[in-house]
């Protein structure tokens, strides 16, 4: 809180006027929500899976997770939306469990290409799929609010392992079902 503080007089305000003395407070329970991410073990999420699913061999998509994180660079918002695929061997996961993945990993100070990579390294690690694939959307404050100064600008990253990576109609196939032609 005393840090808060020391920004806040920084900047050039005083911490004691009206409008401020709960600020502190209220900037390291944010910060608590905003960085979660690290109490968490994404991993654990993918621990209990499936078996029985009637044959089911094809792609397993949830789409448009939304998702805040915030940049390591600048600590400014990133808001955006992941599109989380795989194709199971012999499993799958309960849907829920791939917005918790994406949630834990974003919660933590990021750029948006390592965590693209965390989320399909977990799926893959965990699940052992045939393929992985992760799309994220996003836009950055950190460009947006500040230095150049470019609203509406998206950012898409991607990782894609297994099949995938490997084989053109499988990547076609999944980017097709993500939304993008």
């Amino acid at each position: 809180m005393a840090a808060v503080e020391e920004l806040i007089r920084w900047i050039g305000d005083d911490p004691s006027r009206e409008g401020l003395v709960d600020t502190p407070q209220r900037v390291v329970d944010a910060f608590l929500e905003y960085f979660v991410g690290y109490e968490e073990c994404p991993d654990t999420y993918l621990q209990r899976t499936f078996e029985q699913v009637g044959g089911y061999d094809e792609i397993v998509l949830l789409r448009d997770i939304p998702f805040h994180s915030h940049c390591e660079h600048h600590m400014a918002p990133i808001l955006g939306k992941a599109h989380v695929a795989y194709l199971p061997k012999n499993r799958v996961v309960g849907i829920s469990k791939l917005a918790r993945v994406v949630h834990a990993f974003a919660k933590r100070l990021q750029v948006q290409e390592r965590l693209t990579a965390e989320i399909a390294d977990c799926i893959e690690r965990v699940l052992e799929p045939t393929g992985v694939a992760v799309v994220i959307e996003a836009t950055h404050a950190c460009m947006t609010c500040r230095g150049v100064e470019t609203p509406g600008v998206i950012m898409t990253t991607s990782r894609m392992m297994g099949v995938f990576r490997e084989d053109p109609r499988s990547r076609q196939e999944v980017l097709q079902l993500m939304g993008f032609n």
